[in-house]
């Protein structure tokens, strides 16, 4: 039987964290769902110490999880810290603490001007603490990559005598070499004292293209917990993609004597979900759930293909779950039919919000002769996007062609349920309703990046746009709007990204 490896999801955190990726609690609480039915052994679902609603997405995502997965949160290596995150997981029935310390020079000179005994110490004590609140305590060596070996083990064997359960190795800035990076891991693995008690995690980062690589090195040298995201999502070029490592240690699970528990049929199905709430397309060459992952354009590749798939696949679509469901709903089908397909999907509500949701089913049924689980998806999105609004757009009326000049209509509700007729003209019908929009406002950002396409199929496809908003401090917001008509979605986006806006900076302020 070969080792199993754990696979802990840091979409929720670390990957949050690529700019204008943020999401409210709602979104996280939905991608949650999806990474349990994935079956993820840990969800990283937020560092509670930096903002009221990291807090409130822990605790959400530590009550719904039960026993099926650990909940984590991330916390520095202070009291405060390790308190806050304690908190937070009070719901939660498997709960993990996350704590540790930068270890590269650079980081003990530059960042904390601190020296290796000091940190031995912080990383000692911040263990420890933990302890005291969580059965459940990880250590992170952070830049790992770029630290002293003979200083790397000390600190951890500090982390592992302290009562750390499971020691995680982070080469943060994607720094290291595979063969170096494995050799690393194997000195971890074979000197400290005590580590074969522990999980011996590995986290790495894509600044050089090598996440996966550096990951499975890490696998292959005796790590036996890999943190990753869906998509490869995180800071700069992003983390090792969770698809990924997952397929490759499938493919290869006797060299590397490795297997994991994922749902692989569910990781086409997650990818999306992750693309949608965040706002961040995947590339259509992306391995293992891109759109043209299994496509074949040459001539002599489809030839091939249509004699054996495997010529040139080296994995079956309906693996990661690339294949359309054969569901196909309409105006005629009725209140069973739909929440059977969205239970499918994931999405469960309560009697008294399926009516509303079955509502809004019949409308997008109304303009389409089908609706398509990505209608589902995206109605679904768009109601948990809702769900905090501080202004609405509640209609929009447009007028343009030539000769005549662009004319926005806008009806805003605000969070008073004040309605706000206003009117406006631009140089397109999009700058003619985001100026309407912008009259009501009383927040405004610069419009940095706009982004449309068609989310679903056919000539009646719904629109999604994406928008990304820098306000006066320099923060960049993602709103997200859709609709079969896409100056309407190109409204709602906009809303959207104002609305994440406002509700962040009241996070901040405490409100």
């Amino acid at each position: 039987m070969t080792r199993k490896i754990d696979i802990l999801d840091t979409t929720l955190r670390d990957g949050e964290q690529s700019p204008g990726s943020s999401m409210n609690t709602e979104e996280k609480i939905i991608v949650a769902r999806q990474l349990i039915r994935l079956g993820v052994d840990a969800i990283e679902a937020g560092y509670p110490a930096a903002s009221n609603g990291d807090f409130r997405s822990v605790e959400e995502i530590g009550g719904i999880a039960g026993d099926s997965c650990v909940v984590c949160a991330i916390a520095q290596a202070t009291e405060a810290d390790i308190d806050r995150a304690a908190e937070a997981l009070k719901s939660a029935r498997r709960p993990r603490i996350h704590t540790g310390i930068a270890v590269s020079p650079i980081h003990l000179r530059n960042r904390f001007g601190i020296t290796e005994d000091e940190c031995v110490a912080r990383a000692a004590h911040a263990v420890s603490y933990a302890k005291g609140l969580v059965d459940d305590v990880a250590f992170f060596a952070e830049d790992a990559g770029r630290a002293d070996q003979e200083f790397l083990l000390r600190v951890i064997q500090a982390a592992v005598d302290a009562g750390a359960t499971v020691i995680n190795v982070a080469d943060t800035t994607g720094y290291s070499l595979p063969e170096e990076w494995g050799a690393r891991i194997r000195s971890i693995a074979d000197n400290v004292i005590g580590i074969e008690n522990t999980k011996l995690s590995v986290h790495t980062h894509n600044d050089l293209g090598m996440a996966t690589a550096l990951a499975l090195a890490g696998v292959r040298n005796g790590a036996t917990q890999v943190e990753c995201t869906i998509n490869g999502l995180g800071e700069r070029a992003g983390n090792a993609a969770l698809e990924e490592i997952v397929m490759a240690i499938q493919l290869h699970g006797a060299e590397l004597d490795a297997h994991t528990d994922i749902r692989t049929a569910e990781l086409t199905r997650a990818s999306r979900l992750v693309s949608r709430v965040t706002g961040v397309g995947v590339q259509a060459n992306k391995a293992v759930v891109g759109a043209n992952a299994f496509a074949h354009s040459s001539g002599i590749h489809q030839a091939a293909a249509l004699k054996s798939r495997d010529i040139y696949e080296i994995l079956d679509p309906a693996q990661v779950g690339a294949v359309g469901s054969e569901i196909i709903l309409s105006l005629r089908s009725g209140h069973e039919a739909l929440r059977h397909r969205l239970v499918e999907l994931g999405y469960t509500f309560a009697d008294d919000e399926f009516d509303d949701v079955y509502q809004r089913f019949q409308e997008i049924a109304e303009q389409k002769k089908e609706v398509y689980d990505e209608d589902l998806e995206s109605m679904v999105q768009e109601r948990s996007r809702d769900v905090a609004a501080v202004f609405t757009l509640d209609a929009l009326q447009i007028q343009c062609g030539d000769p005549l000049v662009p004319t926005a209509v806008a009806t805003i509700i605000d969070e008073g349920g004040v309605k706000h007729v206003v009117s406006a003209t631009g140089t397109g019908p999009v700058d003619a309703a985001y100026k309407a929009i912008d009259r009501v406002l009383t927040v405004h950002g610069d419009l940095e990046e706009y982004v449309v396409k068609a989310i679903t199929r056919g000539i009646d496809a719904i629109g999604e746009v994406v928008v990304r908003v820098k306000s006066a401090d320099g923060k960049v917001y993602t709103g997200r709007g859709s609709d079969t008509d896409v100056i309407v979605s190109s409204a709602k986006a906009y809303v959207n990204a104002i609305n994440r806006m406002i509700t962040t900076q009241r996070s901040r302020e405490g409100r």
